[in-house]
């Protein structure tokens, strides 16, 4: 995005005149919105927005909106949930990966071609196995082992590495571990996930040798938020790809690898772009 602009967030309890007041805060301060989306959900009650405003619009800092925009929040519902954020910061990613690269591989390429405008500021394997094509790119790659037994030193270390660089988003690129409940709580609404099924539908390891056993036509792909319950996060984007009964299992394997890039490669874009609004378990996307 070439034009800084200022995005706002916004979710609370539905009630009258929200839309009225927050037109009118940005309005009266000179804020020229350039994108504006709403919605309201009828099962939780629940009003979002998502508003994009020229930063040169507006005659103070981002600081100054967050500090005015917070009373705004307030007056409309102390249990709202806003947040208030600067295109201009250069988003910083941190990557989990195992062996298998084809994630990877896609989002590299898309930071290379300048399609994904993003910081990658480190790779992180429990297998030395990408290391070489994450250098290639001029990206550190850390090696860190997980042994078979006890596994809290090394998720201590995958921590420590990660944090140093306070990402906006921590992609787990087919990193075949589970993490512990303290890093789902601290990466909260950070880490997200590509799970190789269209979830609920088989959850957990080999989902594709699972829907080859139900004789599926579809097979898909989840990107989700990762919380301490096994691929139950919040879903931020989904899709599939036909099969028929001629598929074997690597053809399965195969076509759903394809899905599973365009997914999480979508949900990380539309994370890293203020899209996603969480509400319980549920998202909306603007």
């Amino acid at each position: 995005m070439s034009e800084r602009r200022y995005v706002i967030t916004f979710g609370c309890p539905d009630r009258t005149g929200i839309v009225a007041r927050v037109s009118s805060f940005l309005a009266d301060a000179g804020g020229w919105i350039v994108e504006a989306a709403y919605h309201t959900d009828p099962d939780t009650g629940w009003f979002f927005t998502r508003q994009e405003v020229r930063a040169d619009s507006l005659p103070f800092g981002v600081d100054e909106l967050r500090s005015r925009f917070a009373e705004v929040a307030t007056s409309l519902s102390a249990e709202s949930n806003w947040r208030v954020e600067d295109t201009s910061e250069r988003r910083r990613v941190v990557i989990l990966v195992s062996k298998e690269g084809h994630c990877l591989y896609d989002i590299l390429g898309r930071v290379a071609a300048g399609e994904l405008d993003v910081d990658v500021r480190a790779v992180i394997g429990n297998h030395d196995n990408l290391a070489d094509i994450t250098r290639a790119h001029g990206i550190p790659f850390h090696h860190v082992p997980f042994p078979a037994g006890d596994k809290a030193e090394a998720f201590a270390e995958v921590r420590k590495l990660v944090d140093e660089h306070d990402p906006h988003a921590v992609v787990l690129a087919r990193f075949m571990q589970i993490l512990p409940p303290e890093l789902c709580q601290a990466w909260s609404g950070r880490a997200i996930n590509i799970h190789h099924s269209f979830l609920p539908s088989f959850i957990g390891a080999r989902p594709y040798h699972q829907a080859h056993r139900r004789g599926v036509k579809l097979v898909g792909a989840t990107c989700h938020y990762v919380t301490a319950d096994l691929d139950a996060g919040p879903i931020i984007e989904q899709d599939v790809i036909r099969v028929d009964h001629g598929d074997t299992v690597p053809d399965l394997v195969r076509k759903g690898r394809d899905i599973e890039k365009i997914t999480l490669a979508r949900g990380l874009r539309w994370h890293l772009e203020s899209r996603v609004l969480v509400h319980g378990n549920r998202t909306v996307v603007f």
